[in-house]
């Protein structure tokens, strides 16, 4: 007898076009063969926040129409764990398998598919994992921070076949598509600088001072949680605020710039910059972290073979003053696409009297809406469980069932992580960070940027 995963493989093989011949399977083994009615199983990997805020309620959101279900929680920590389990069984209404680690969550072969919502250093080698697997995979962004891990992590996935979606919501919403599309369609023009800012006043982003007092060594398996790292001293602080410390993480670029730096990719088309600086410090929060609480970079975007011809992107982010928010602006000769707004509009355009000083004619985009209000989802700081989380959650579950590419695929995650990379390369030593693309490295003083 066939198992389910077996059952899978030969709808896969069916929607490309290889012919199965009907003599040889059982009648009731058609609809399962096509996938139409066959439920697709999906373990959950890492209990977190972002899990429980965001990530499960837009899977429950779309869970029966699309007949996906929840099996399994895997979690190295026994109170996440046990969170999980309780807090699954009373979304789904029925029991739910709790695993102490990835490698007992995957002796379950009724399972399809995982969402893995770790820690940011985790989500390439979780990924490996599950395609190892054979899962399709929703992952967490940032996707890796080192190109060690995206380069292994890029290979993997690709050379699985399995559907992957990494989580930059952005690629889902009405109003980047839009975006996405005048700019493609040339109305635009060229795109001459981008500027993108992500402001708070939170003194408790990412801090966990509450957890950090109770978890407890014995409770969790702190060599499996340094996955790729080096080995290094039990601390409840790097486990539970991750963010605050490299090389857990690289905290804001990996946290909040992904989101606005994949929309240039998307956009442009490039795949990376060709050069990145940045400056920043530990300027208003003195708790110990390694990560800046303000930072700034500055990228060059262009075609390689045209070094004369590109765009700079100018991001900066604070957690000492919120004024701004959040800001994702892109300019032409013509004009400002204010994303945050939804608008097209000829601001900064070159005028008529301007263009006439120098025999030229005015070059104004006109006054524009992107997307209707009602898909506009808020860039805030705050994106829990939001439209553009759901429809992001349910393009990768209709990919699943469509085995069609999803929006956000592993391309665009090694291309964002080649930027945050390079942004954290070139704020820890200082110097500009390049790209060689033959080797596929981040480098800084004409060496590779490593651990």
């Amino acid at each position: 007898m066939k198992s389910r995963r077996e059952f899978l493989k030969q709808s896969l093989l069916t929607g490309a076009g290889v012919t199965i011949s009907a003599m040889g399977l059982p009648a009731s083994s058609y609809a399962r063969i096509m996938g139409a009615n066959d439920r697709v199983n999906v373990g959950l990997v890492g209990f977190s926040d972002r899990a429980r805020q965001a990530l499960l309620p837009c899977f429950y959101n779309n869970n029966r129409e699309l007949n996906f279900d929840i099996i399994g929680v895997s979690d190295i920590w026994k109170r996440r764990r046990e969170e999980g389990q309780a807090f699954l069984q009373q979304k789904g209404g029925h029991d739910i398998k709790a695993y102490i680690n990835n490698d007992e969550l995957y002796k379950n072969k009724d399972l399809d598919a995982v969402i893995v919502a770790t820690a940011d250093f985790q989500h390439a080698y979780h990924t490996i994992e599950a395609v190892g697997n054979r899962m399709d995979v929703y992952c967490e962004k940032p996707f890796a921070e080192t190109m060690d891990d995206a380069r292994k992590a890029l290979k993997a996935v690709k050379e699985s076949g399995k559907i992957f979606q990494v989580g930059t919501q952005r690629r889902s919403g009405d109003s980047y598509h839009a975006a996405n599309d005048f700019i493609k369609s040339g109305k635009f023009g060229p795109i001459s600088m981008v500027e993108m800012t992500w402001n708070v006043n939170q003194p408790g982003r990412w801090r966990r001072p509450e957890l950090v007092k109770e978890i407890r060594e014995q409770d969790t398996d702190w060599k499996r949680f340094l996955a790729s790292r080096p080995a290094d001293k039990w601390d409840p602080r790097k486990y539970l605020e991750f963010r605050l410390f490299w090389p857990y993480s690289s905290g804001i670029f990996g946290q909040w710039m992904t989101h606005q730096i994949d929309t240039v990719h998307w956009f442009s088309g490039l795949k990376h910059p060709r050069t990145a600086v940045a400056n920043g410090g530990i300027y208003q929060w003195k708790d110990g972290r390694i990560n800046a609480d303000t930072i700034t970079a500055v990228f060059e975007y262009g075609p390689d073979n045209d070094p004369k011809s590109g765009f700079q992107v100018a991001y900066s982010s604070r957690f000492s003053n919120s004024a701004g928010g959040t800001k994702e602006m892109y300019f032409s000769n013509g004009g400002t696409i204010d994303i945050d707004k939804n608008k097209i509009s000829p601001t900064g355009g070159l005028t008529e009297r301007e263009a006439q000083e120098m025999g030229m004619h005015a070059n104004l985009l006109p006054e524009m809406t992107l997307a209707s209000t009602e898909s506009k989802v808020s860039t805030g700081a705050n994106t829990g469980g939001d439209p553009l989380t759901n429809a992001h959650m349910r393009n990768w579950m209709q990919s699943v069932r469509d085995r069609k590419p999803a929006n956000a695929p592993i391309e665009a995650a090694y291309s964002h992580s080649i930027a945050l990379i390079m942004a954290n390369a070139a704020f820890r030593t200082g110097q500009k960070a390049t790209f060689d693309e033959e080797r596929q490295e981040v480098m800084v003083g004409g060496k590779p940027f490593i651990l």
